[in-house]
């Protein structure tokens, strides 16, 4: 029963949805929170939001975090020098977000400084909040990789900065 209640949510939530939650203003919003954070930090962010999963993916029982773990290898979020890259993750049929970090990232943050991260999303996206609650999430997680990879000078952009929506 928990698939198939989980089958139509993914089924009702559209392309449509995914625009009206992260307009072309909020997309951009988005970028340029990234391109400031990234000239503080070493880190390399990137952002994926997907409305629905399509109903094999569901069916198959493949969760957010699965997904998330999926697109951090096709848009190679693991390739940076430093091995620093991140992936935020926002499934809008599961109301989940998932952030995956690579390995350099992983080893000096905490689970504890992620889930705070996706939270802030996550509670204001229950709220309609989407724009606010993106943008504030960013400036948190922005303030962290700072803290564990501040710019040194040797920063130079290795992944697009530009939000994709699927």
């Amino acid at each position: 029963m928990k698939t198939f209640s989980r089958l139509i949510k993914h089924l009702c939530t559209t392309t449509a949805d995914g625009r009206r939650a992260f307009p072309e203003e909020t997309l951009k919003a988005i970028e340029q929170s990234i391109v400031e954070g990234e000239r503080r930090h070493r880190a390399e962010v990137r952002m994926v939001v997907e409305p629905s999963l399509n109903s094999q993916a569901v069916l198959n029982g493949t969760s957010p975090r699965e997904r998330a773990r999926e697109l951090f290898s096709h848009y190679r979020v693991w390739d940076t020098e430093e091995n620093c890259g991140v992936l935020v993750y926002v499934n809008l049929a599961d109301h989940q977000v998932e952030i995956v970090a690579d390995r350099g990232v992983g080893r000096v943050v905490t689970t504890k400084e992620w889930q705070a991260i996706c939270r802030t999303m996550t509670e204001g996206f229950a709220r309609g909040v989407y724009h606010d609650s993106v943008i504030t999430a960013l400036h948190q997680l922005n303030t962290l990789l700072e803290a564990h990879y501040p710019d040194d000078g040797s920063t130079r952009n290795q992944l697009p900065d530009k939000p994709v929506m699927l």
